[in-house]
């Protein structure tokens, strides 16, 4: 098989799909590998080691989308991607398709296969391609939201560990998965005064367990959430539905219960965000707006400002997949792989995860159906 890595083209996206390092274990598998100059420097990898693993360098993306037979990538494609889209090509990125109904429209009507990172899920629930951006993402959350409480950042101008004397910021965190848990382990190495809601009274335990009692917990309902997001200096987002758009937790009316300058960070924004103010994405360029006196951060791919450690976090865990699909085949490959097959959501044109296609409004056909 030969597999393609475009460059990134979304706005200050510097990650690459693949290490010299993945190229090399591809190739010595017998498959090729055909690399857009320039793909990896963004997170430090040079041309000259790509070449050196054995990758086929060309100058444009355009070629590599024509050559490959499949094509991985980090974040979903863009619009002005689309007419690269061939019949029966296998697409292996993030897609969150549930906020994207014209990317999935396009992969559907030109028959693309699409494997997303997001949706390939274990038997336990856990997301293993998703995990090590949720640690990155959840612990740049509290790391962006102390930047933006500096008063000549718009806000509160709160430091989050407070000074003997003052207290420390209230950190309110919605969701105790991967994103909380990382949110909340620099929320408290920094000495904030930490808060985690969550629905899952097994996971209270642990987090009260792991945390050993310096977090409260409390459970997420509509009253524990209005009350706690009116005490939040820093208000972070961190629920997600596999393959389906986050649910809508706080409303706008809490939101104008906040402090003046106190900052939210939804991490769900790619999902559609978990906050009802969260109505814009922004870029790492312009990654915040205010709205009723809150500073609002909204970056859809927050990872990609650390692009050296997201890189080689991400292809820790992919390239497993990218080997199994490149010496296996698609059908092989997923056929004998639930978590795998838990990742296609198009197919032979049609939509093969319930929840994307609920999110979307288009109808679903299991892909076993379609063999």
């Amino acid at each position: 098989m030969i597999v393609g890595l475009p460059k990134e083209i979304k706005k200050q996206e510097y990650r690459v799909a693949l290490t010299p390092a993945g190229c090399k274990m591809i190739i010595e598998q017998g498959q090729d590998v055909i690399f857009q100059q320039g793909a990896g420097e963004g997170s430090g990898f040079s041309d000259e080691e790509y070449a050196a693993a054995g990758a086929r360098l060309v100058p444009d993306a355009a070629e590599v989308w024509a050559t490959a037979e499949m094509i991985v990538k980090v974040k979903e494609p863009l619009p002005e991607e689309f007419d690269y889209f061939r019949q029966g090509q296998i697409l292996f990125t993030y897609l969150h398709l549930a906020t994207a109904p014209d990317l999935a429209k396009a992969l559907v009507d030109k028959q693309v296969t699409a494997i997303a990172y997001e949706t390939i899920q274990a038997q336990n629930g856990s997301l293993p391609l998703l995990t090590p951006m949720s640690e990155v993402a959840g612990r740049m959350s509290v790391q962006e939201g102390a930047k933006y409480l500096e008063a000549f950042q718009g806000g509160r101008g709160v430091l989050l560990g407070g000074v003997p004397g003052v207290p420390p910021a209230e950190v309110i965190i919605i969701g105790g998965g991967i994103v909380g848990t990382n949110a909340a382990k620099m929320a408290l190495g920094l000495g904030a005064d930490v808060v985690v809601l969550e629905k899952n009274g097994d996971r209270m335990r642990y987090l009260d367990d792991v945390f050993q009692g310096r977090l409260r917990t409390l459970m997420s309902n509509p009253y524990n959430i209005a009350n706690a997001v009116r005490k939040a200096d820093l208000l972070i987002g961190a629920v997600l539905v596999p393959g389906a758009r986050a649910p809508q937790l706080v409303t706008e009316e809490m939101v104008k219960t906040m402090k003046k300058g106190a900052v939210i960070v939804d991490v769900a924004v790619d999902q559609g965000g978990s906050i009802a103010t969260i109505d814009r994405v922004t870029t790492h360029e312009n990654p915040i707006y205010e709205k009723h006196g809150v500073i609002h951060y909204a970056v859809a791919n927050m990872p990609g400002a650390v692009p050296r450690t997201s890189t080689l976090a991400l292809t820790n865990v992919t390239i497993d997949y990218v080997l199994q699909l490149a010496t296996k085949g698609f059908f092989n490959s997923v056929s004998s792989n639930s978590m795998l097959a838990l990742g296609v959501n198009v197919y032979k044109g049609a939509i093969t995860h319930p929840q994307v296609a609920e999110a979307i409004g288009f109808s679903h056909s299991p892909i076993e159906s379609l063999w």
